[in-house]
């Protein structure tokens, strides 16, 4: 039961600890990559990827054509819906 930790035990942790995290590290970055965007976008980023005015959305979100969600006052547009509306545009 008199076991003592010296400087010598706790630093031979600590260089394990940190090559087990690097470790973890590598094998996650060796994974597949999901992709980073975003399946709801603000109405500010709808209005440039459109290039169309707050009206134009307000309108296509009354006219229910996109689907939206409401947080804190912001409001987010789905973006496959807006590709759907997109791409049914430039077929007409």
């Amino acid at each position: 039961m008199n076991e003592f930790v010296t400087k010598e035990d706790l630093k031979e942790f600590g260089l394990l600890l940190i090559d087990k995290i690097q470790a973890a590290f590598k094998d996650k970055d060796c994974g597949p990559k999901e992709t980073l965007e975003p399946e709801w976008i603000r109405s500010k980023s709808v209005r440039k990827l459109l290039d169309i005015s707050a009206g134009s959305v307000q309108n296509l979100r009354i006219s229910q054509k996109v689907r939206f969600k409401k947080v804190f006052g912001s409001y987010y547009y789905n973006k496959e819906d807006l590709q759907k509306l997109f791409d049914d545009e430039t077929k007409q």
